[in-house]
């Protein structure tokens, strides 16, 4: 079969072929994020999308529904293949929450496959002939992208730009344009290959678009190096951390009859040789914990903090998840926040931030009433879930710039983690990512996480409980990072900040205009056809 009646034969599949198609197009899509990091695949996936919308013009409503069939099969397969590790969470506690792994492993994917349909639907209707098509789908799926992130909770997890995020210089222009204008510009250039088959009538030149799209590519390319190489990395005066990663497992971590064991293997770790200095060397300024480490409230056992003011030489400072007791004079009624906790030498605690941006079904319950009837309950086992913080706020360190505390996934929410007003110097991300095993998961989270520092100009320090622990330069660049799986520490200085990029001034306007020209374009273009028509 030749490469032209392979393509005529995707344009007119029918039935589960045409499905079968998308969900296999789909799927081969997630190999673009992390840990693989194949995005020259999306030069095949992207134009096989375009190639199906084509042949739904045949059905009902101008083609919309099929191409809406055809988009959800498509997104069905993309997320089932990219967010397949949700379903170790389950697993952590199998006697109590394993029957509901296949509902979340198929479930999750086929609602957020509903804005891809949305998308691809949005597309059809704007349809046209010759290159502007790929423009009509870059916009409208890259709408339906931004939905996905915003409506509800939101979870903008491996939106598409992520696909140009690996190549450090690639991702460089996430600092002018943000993750949704990285999206655009992903699905523009990935489907030019479709107008290669194109009539001359349709498009003039067929290989033009493709020809273009690799332009943009270079052209991103050249600017991202360049803009590693004029900006190198500079420290912070007077700043060492140290972050420490455990590695351990759930169950462990959940256990309070495991809590002088889960104590004993911090402390042994953070004050672990490195080099040639341990923390009692007092080389280390600011140690960090990750997420909710202790299997009790902090605040509440004397012996804990006790280990951990013997563990802080003078200067030294403690940055470390705890779970946060709402109303500590009355427990048994208290709310409790996922917290971060700032401790100093002496014990005293200089600072707390109150996570925010809670994970459904993780940490509280959607419908809760409705669903705790059915049996329901969030992941984590904290009865009602967790309370919510009141707002993102900057926290004082001492001896460290003021920094941007994020917990978790928060840290994917591009534009929102940041409070207007004073600039940080610093992003503090504290995460347990050992919920999803050794998976693609925490990859893609690091990579996430990574490529918010490149869209602020912040660096960004990392500490995980199984992995990737990081602290990472403004530019994206790794100054020290501790692999998936692995416990141990690792010591590093603290980036400086550079100034404010054009994406932390001006936010997601950059996206929008893109956005906006590429549907003005294509709707003349549409209108005119239509004005032939008659």
């Amino acid at each position: 079969m030749t490469p032209k009646s392979l393509i005529h034969a995707i344009v007119l599949a029918w039935g589960w072929r045409r499905r079968l198609i998308a969900f296999a197009a789909g799927a081969l899509s997630a190999l673009a994020m992390a840990p693989f990091n194949a995005w020259p695949i999306l030069f095949l996936t992207f134009p096989t999308l375009v190639w199906l919308i084509d042949g739904a013009g045949v059905g009902r409503w101008g083609g919309m529904a099929a191409a809406a069939a055809t988009g959800w099969w498509f997104g069905f397969g993309y997320f089932l293949a990219g967010l397949y590790w949700i379903g170790y969470a389950f697993l952590v506690d199998a006697p109590t929450f394993g029957w509901l792994l296949p509902i979340a492993v198929i479930g999750l994917p086929a609602v957020l496959a509903v804005y891809t349909a949305f998308g691809v639907a949005l597309a059809r209707l704007l349809w046209t002939r010759g290159a502007l098509r790929i423009l009509a789908l870059a916009a409208t799926l890259t709408v339906a992208e931004w939905l996905r992130g915003e409506l509800v909770t939101g979870f903008p997890w491996n939106a598409f730009g992520y696909a140009l995020a690996a190549p450090l210089p690639l991702a460089q222009a996430a600092s002018v344009v943000g993750i949704w204008g990285l999206t655009f510009i992903a699905i523009a250039v990935f489907a030019t290959p479709a107008t290669l088959t194109d009539d001359r009538s349709e498009t003039l030149r067929p290989w033009l678009p493709l020809a273009l799209g690799v332009v943009v590519l270079v052209a991103l390319g050249g600017f991202g190096a360049l803009r590693l190489a004029r900006t190198p990395t500079r420290l912070v005066d007077g700043v060492h951390l140290r972050i420490m990663q455990p590695n351990l497992q759930q169950d462990v971590r959940f256990n309070y009859a495991a809590k002088q064991e889960v104590m004993d293997r911090y402390i042994a770790l953070s004050d672990r040789a490195s080099g040639s200095q341990s923390l009692g060397g007092h080389d280390v300024t600011h140690l960090i914990w990750p997420e909710s480490p202790f299997p009790f409230f902090l605040t509440r056992e004397a012996d804990a903090l006790g280990q951990i003011t013997n563990l802080l030489q003078h200067g030294t400072v403690l940055i470390t998840g705890a779970m946060r007791l709402a109303d500590p004079d009355n427990p048994a009624a208290s709310g409790v926040y996922n917290s971060i906790y700032v401790i100093d030498h002496n014990g005293s605690i200089a600072a707390v931030y109150d996570k925010v941006h809670l994970v459904p079904f993780g940490e509280y319950l959607p419908l809760e009433h409705f669903l705790e009837r059915l049996g329901l309950q969030e992941l984590t086992e904290q009865r009602g879930g967790f309370l919510a913080g009141d707002r993102h706020r900057l926290i004082a360190i001492p001896g460290a710039p003021l920094a941007l505390p994020l917990i978790c996934y928060e840290i994917i929410f591009p534009g929102d983690a940041a409070p207007a007003g004073t600039r940080p110097g610093w992003i503090v991300n504290v995460t347990n990512d050992g919920w999803f095993g050794l998976s693609t998961g925490p990859y893609q989270h690091f990579q996430q996480a990574r490529l918010s520092a490149i869209e602020d100009g912040l660096p960004l320090a990392r500490a995980a409980n199984t992995g990737i622990s990081a602290v990472v330069d403004p530019l994206g660049r790794i100054i020290n990072s501790l692999p998936l799986g692995r416990e141990g520490i690792l010591d590093a200085p603290l980036p400086r900040p550079i100034g404010a990029t054009i994406y932390a001034r001006v936010g997601d306007t950059p996206a929008a205009m893109m956005i906006m020209l590429a549907l003005i374009a294509v709707v003349r273009r549409r209108i005119g056809a239509d004005m032939v028509k008659v």
